[in-house]
């Protein structure tokens, strides 16, 4: 191995390194995406003489999630709209008036009689406009990660989807009322405290989108 060639193998680790890190992207959604159900209690039901534990059906059961483990889905209908406009302005002007009277006894006496003027303009003006207008509609299965004191639910859950040579994550997180669960076991997205949303994506398409790091590095530190 030449001295060139252990250079050149660190840059290509170091690169496939990096490459490694839009796997899976980042997420910022309550942890973790999915639990297992707490274990239920091992007590054997008796059986009577008519009641049959293996046999018994109730005439009704709640179906709407409650508990560690169980599952809801989340009708996702979000949109945002935001405007905003700026505009601001400024002026400033001086003027400054001089002059040098007879000075004959001094060794710039050849100035005497010179008149000096002297301004300064300052303008500016400014304006801004910015406008965002986001939709997401949708729906994801989301599992209960935890019983708050209250009875509010904490979900949080993940939907990937391989697309050719990428993947699309769509992930959601909140706290949810029971009393806004329908009896369909589904709840809106606009009905759930600190909502987490993300919608990503991984591949050599979503990283042609990117900017490397390199070139983030320099347009941090550019003063232009």
């Amino acid at each position: 191995m030449n001295r060139l060639s252990l250079p050149v193998l660190s840059i290509l680790i170091l690169l496939s390194g990096c490459a490694s890190i839009y796997t899976t992207p980042p997420t910022v959604v309550h942890q973790p995406m999915s639990v297992r159900p707490e274990a239920r209690s091992q007590t054997v039901p008796t059986n009577g003489s008519i009641y049959q534990a293996a046999q018994m059906r109730p005439l009704f059961e709640d179906r709407r999630a409650r508990l560690v483990g169980d599952t809801l889905t989340i009708n996702l209908v979000e949109r945002n709209t935001a405007q905003k406009r700026a505009n601001s302005s400024a002026t400033r002007d001086s003027d400054t008036t001089g002059g040098i009277t007879a000075a004959s006894k001094v060794p710039l006496a050849g100035l005497a009689g010179m008149n000096l003027k002297a301004g300064v303009k300052s303008d500016f003006e400014g304006k801004g406009a910015s406008a965002a207008n986001n939709v997401f509609n949708g729906t994801i299965t989301v599992t209960v990660i935890e019983v708050y004191a209250n009875g509010n639910l904490l979900v949080s859950g993940e939907k990937q989807v391989a697309i050719n040579q990428g993947s699309e994550f769509i992930r959601f997180s909140g706290v949810i009322n029971p009393n806004t669960v329908t009896a369909a076991n589904t709840v809106q997205s606009t009905q759930v405290a600190d909502a987490r949303i993300e919608y990503k994506g991984s591949g050599y398409i979503d990283e042609s989108n990117t900017m490397g790091w390199l070139q983030r590095f320099f347009v941090a530190v550019s003063p232009f």
